[in-house]
């Protein structure tokens, strides 16, 4: 069964006097432990299918299925629920809180859950990325690099089903992309974490699974 799936999924906005379709009937699934590559010029509807993906947007038509479970039309609190429980999230611009240390960042999504084993989990994930020397640095103290693995160990923390990735190489240098991509590939392995990474950086193509080309709000092939 797919962690995931979208099903002839429309997005239109109303910018003010124009309507713009995002999404044109998109059918996407990912299977467990899978890493799928989205790939497509600026503008195509890759945000837009992240978003739709990681409950933070509503489609417009269409079905979102998640574990099997249609969850489209889910209230507000029930999609932060499903969120937590579910879905992790890795973002460009890392996304981290410049006062809070590298270990206070990653333990910050379980606070919100009541979770009193999210310290202990956060340190496992940061000494797991490489960081366990860098468990008091904030932001500011890091490398991109570092930031990035950061970013990763708290997209981790509440052991999502699926990880979504916006540009996850886009602010590093390729050595450094390499093994944040490496990483990708052994947590996956190792915690069957299925991964969705939308990108513009061929270099991500090849550790994924399957790339899939989004143009101009449609699926355009494999």
């Amino acid at each position: 069964m797919s962690v995931i799936e979208l099903r002839n999924v429309v997005k239109r906005y109303d910018t003010g006097g124009e309507v713009v379709e995002a999404l044109k009937g998109v059918d996407f699934a990912v299977e467990p432990g899978e890493f799928v590559a989205v790939m497509g010029p600026s503008g195509s509807g890759k945000s837009t299918m992240l978003n739709v993906l990681g409950l933070l947007d509503v489609p417009t038509e269409g079905t979102v299925l998640l574990d099997g479970r249609d969850v489209t039309d889910l209230t507000d609190e029930e999609q932060t629920e499903e969120r937590r429980r579910s879905i992790g999230f890795v973002f460009q611009n890392f996304a981290l809180v410049p006062t809070l240390s590298a270990i206070e960042n990653v333990e910050l999504p379980t606070l919100f859950a009541g979770d009193g084993g999210g310290r202990e989990r956060a340190e496992e994930l940061l000494r797991r990325v490489g960081l366990g020397d860098r468990l008091d640095h904030r932001p500011t103290e890091l490398s991109g690099g570092q930031k990035q693995r950061v970013a990763i160990a708290r997209s981790l923390v509440n052991d999502p089903r699926i990880l979504l990735a916006d540009e996850p190489t886009g602010n590093l240098d390729r050595a450094t992309g390499e093994s944040v991509l490496d990483l990708f590939t052994e947590l996956r392995v190792e915690r069957d974490v299925a991964v969705v990474a939308v990108t513009h950086d061929p270099q991500v193509s090849t550790y994924a699974d399957r790339t899939v080309r989004l143009v101009d709000g449609r699926v355009q092939g494999e």
